[in-house]
């Protein structure tokens, strides 16, 4: 008797380019350090991406102090440091304090040049730096040679103390990048983010995605905006959690979702990433079911009845 195999999702073909510096994250709350982790947002998203079997090629840079092993090796530059960031975390947050977290910049690895992406054409490129290492003319190359662009805002926007290594925002039209949005396909901002970046004259170019933390994420495009619903988490950890919901828009868009159903599955992913403190480990079993389940969705009530670990 033949056992019967058991049916796999098709694998993606399309092949993607994602650019942004590995770092090295070190989490402090209340002034004691609590955790120390690899970062940056391209080692969370090729978390999401490696586990849902999608291609792509890194281009990342690191200094000789890089302290963790990961899949898709970085390049190395011998004249810095790795990016080093520390997230301060308070217990009693004040009226003036709006965010989750204090963010500095410690220590910067140097930037990604046009000549240090590949001379190849991708399907799609995702622009995720998280330090400043993204320079204008390094997006406009990876629009030049990605179909469709994916980017993370927070590449674009932040500046950091010259003091402290605060990171700050500065409006998308100072930020040197505005001239290229109209080539972008996807623009993706937290809802902290979003007031730097003129969402109405943005939509007029790109869909604009904004997360919106436990009330889901919006989107915009040119004609429409959508609220998409979030899945209940208890935030441990927000770190990443913009990155892994972008992963997973990416992962479901390339799947050939709907861009309202990737946005559900990139909710997921968020949602995923802050129950646990720096990069998320996912189960084999429920990558698995996110396949299968991406393959035959119909709407968004597939995704709701997904279990966790």
């Amino acid at each position: 008797m033949v056992r019967e195999e058991q049916r796999q999702p098709d694998v993606v073909t399309r092949r993607g380019l994602v650019v942004g510096n590995y770092c090295h994250d070190i989490l402090i709350r209340d002034g004691l350090v609590v955790g120390e982790s690899l970062g940056g947002a391209a080692s969370f998203i090729s978390n999401v991406l490696d586990g849902l079997l999608i291609p792509c090629d890194y281009v990342c840079k690191v200094g000789s102090d890089f302290a963790y092993s990961v899949t898709h090796p970085p390049m190395t530059s011998p004249s810095s440091m790795t990016t080093l960031f520390h997230a301060h975390f308070f217990s009693n947050r004040d009226e003036s304090r709006h965010q989750d977290r204090v963010l500095r910049r410690i220590h910067a690895c140097g930037p990604i040049s046009p000549s240090d992406l590949p001379e190849s054409q991708f399907d799609f490129g995702l622009a995720v730096g998280v330090a400043g290492e993204i320079l204008p003319e390094t997006l406009e190359r990876m629009l030049d040679i990605c179909r469709t662009v994916f980017v993370d805002i927070q590449a674009l926007i932040r500046v950091f103390d010259p003091a402290d290594g605060t990171v700050k925002l500065v409006g998308l039209k100072e930020s040197g990048f505005f001239h290229l949005l109209p080539r972008i396909g996807f623009l993706k901002a937290s809802a902290e983010e979003a007031p730097y970046v003129d969402i109405e004259e943005a939509r007029k170019w790109c869909s604009v995605v904004v997360t919106e933390g436990k009330d889901g994420c919006r989107i915009y495009s040119k004609d429409e905006k959508m609220q998409i619903l979030p899945f209940p988490a208890v935030q441990i950890d927000p770190t990443g959690a913009g990155d892994s919901f972008l992963g997973g828009l990416v992962v479901g868009l390339v799947r050939g979702l709907s861009v309202p159903d990737a946005a559900l599955l990139g909710n997921f992913f968020g949602s995923l990433t802050v129950g646990q403190i720096g990069l998320p480990k996912f189960d084999s079993r429920l990558l698995q079911m996110v396949l299968i389940t991406a393959a035959g969705i119909a709407n968004h009530a597939i995704f709701a009845n997904l279990e966790r670990p």
